[in-house]
């Protein structure tokens, strides 16, 4: 009862945020014909950022009332404008002192462009329809009390219409919930440029980690190796000049040039270990990281459980985020033990580093926790920190897509045939209580004609009327709508990626 009583006040105060839409719909609408008859482009921003926080607002509330989270579904916004050489700012063929105009042009050509600024509208200008059917529980209820008030002989009758009508209120909370994220929800083509939009930042941001480990590089190489091998150069040239005067201080300095070495190759395989280590080439992430454990100054248990090794870029990513956070721990962390877990998670590649330390790790105030997150951004990577004063440090680090995990079941799954019925139900039948008895109904009802015909709603009694017509046309555009969205809900991610501008409309 709880829960019918709940879905009756979401959709009473969602119906009447709707109907709010019509005035938003009014205005959006005068601003956007202002922009294009009388040249006030100016007018067009203001109406899409209004469009979209509403829009925003209806996305928040269909998570937090409906169940369903809806995510945004525009294109990515356009870059700045980057200042030239010569300190001016360019757009098309004009140039400009200052970033404004060429800033505001370029936003106003992503807002115009956008389809999902339109689809905003459609959903702006539609909603209140929505809304309205949202308030009909509301409606009959309040209908079925006053007539009760009134001692109509039909009172009981409309009060198991109200009882129908909050019954069926979840299904219609559901049923806007779809159309909601019909509308607002992420299209292929806003997935497909937000995909890119992020693919290129992680190209960057891995060609300047590449570039940063480069130079890294040979600053090692030019302060480390190669300074000790121009040193072992030069014991070499002073040894062969004592060799036949002072054999003596020529073996001495035989002896260091043989350290040198020694030493020089020791920072040689640190170096190479430090770009790739040979061990996880050889034996594969959980060994490499049980071999970087043995090292740490810290007690470290490590967890292992793979079915299948990850792909080699992969795998040193990973290896090297480890390492970085074991050094972080060690660093800065203050503890005694630390837990590294491995595991595999179909298809994802899960790390969970943990330690006993002081916490109060963040990102924004180091450098190190900023690489590991380059590092895996190259490979959709995320990194989830949790480090609250006094410790303890978790890091999660999960790389989607990084196994080589089949499931064994190319086949669809098939829609189950009790949808199928829904779906034939509202196609076949769909019509009747939509058009003959409901809307065709309520035209003879309005024009009062005197053949009732077989309009069955006009030989009940008179305070039936229109509830029932009312009824009978949210009933057949329940059943289309059901018809239309059960199968797309079925396939989602299918429709999504079949979705195409001559297979759907608005560029879905």
């Amino acid at each position: 009862m709880r829960r019918y009583a709940a879905a009756t006040g979401r959709s009473l105060a969602l119906g009447l945020l709707a109907l709010t839409d019509m005035v938003l719909a009014a205005a959006v609408m005068l601003m956007i014909i202002f922009s294009f008859t009388l040249g006030l482009i100016f007018l067009f921003p203001p109406g899409a950022r209004m469009l979209r926080r509403r829009t925003a607002l209806a996305r928040r509330l269909n998570g937090r009332l409906l169940g369903r989270e809806i995510g945004p579904s525009y294109l990515p916004p356009p870059p700045p404008v980057r200042r030239q050489p010569d300190g001016w700012y360019r757009h098309d063929r004009q140039l400009y002192k200052t970033p404004r105009v060429p800033e505001w042009n370029n936003r106003w050509k992503w807002m115009f462009g956008d389809p999902a600024t339109w689809r905003d509208l459609l959903w702006v200008t539609l909603n209140p329809l929505l809304g309205a059917a949202l308030l009909l529980p509301a409606i009959t209820i309040g209908y079925a009390v006053a007539t009760a008030r009134q001692g109509h002989p039909v009172a009981l009758l409309l009060g198991l219409m109200a009882a129908a009508a909050v019954a069926v209120t979840p299904w219609l909370l559901r049923f806007y919930s779809w159309w909601n994220e019909l509308l607002l929800g992420p299209t292929a083509k806003s997935l497909l440029a937000s995909r890119i939009h992020s693919l290129n930042q992680a190209h960057l941001e891995t060609a300047d980690s590449q570039a940063a480990e480069l130079r890294r590089i040979e600053r090692d190489l030019h302060d480390g190796a190669q300074a000790r091998l121009v040193a072992i150069g030069m014991t070499l040239g002073a040894v062969e000049a004592l060799v036949e005067t002072d054999p003596a201080a020529a073996r001495a300095l035989l002896g260091k040039a043989r350290e040198a070495s020694s030493t020089a190759l020791t920072e040689l395989r640190d170096l190479v270990r430090g770009i790739h280590p040979p061990v996880l080439s050889e034996r594969g992430l959980g060994d490499a990281v049980r071999a970087l454990a043995l090292d740490s100054a810290l007690e470290v248990k490590v967890t292992v459980d793979l079915e299948t090794r990850p792909e080699p870029p992969v795998e040193s990513a990973a290896y090297f985020s480890i390492s970085e956070l074991l050094t972080n721990a060690v660093r800065h962390g203050g503890g005694d033990r630390v837990w590294i877990d491995i595991s595999s998670h179909q298809k994802s590649l899960r790390i969970t580093v943990t330690d006993d330390g002081s916490g109060g790790a963040d990102p924004a105030r180091g450098s190190g926790l900023r690489g590991i997150e380059r590092r895996l951004a190259a490979f959709d990577g995320v990194l989830a920190i949790s480090s609250p004063p006094g410790g303890p440090t978790i890091v999660t680090v999960d790389l989607p897509h990084a196994l080589a995990w089949e499931d064994g079941s190319d086949k669809r799954a098939q829609m189950p045939k009790w949808k199928w019925a829904i779906v034939g139900l509202g196609y076949g039948l769909g019509w009747l209580p939509l058009f003959p008895q409901g809307i065709v109904a309520a035209i003879m009802k309005i024009i009062e004609h005197e053949n009732k015909s077989w309009f069955y709603i006009l030989y009940l009694p008179e305070p039936l009327h229109w509830p029932l017509i009312i009824f009978n046309i949210a009933l057949g555009i329940a059943m289309y709508g059901a018809a239309v969205l059960i199968p797309i809900q079925h396939s989602r991610e299918r429709w999504m990626a079949e979705a195409t501008p001559r297979r759907l409309w608005l560029h879905r």
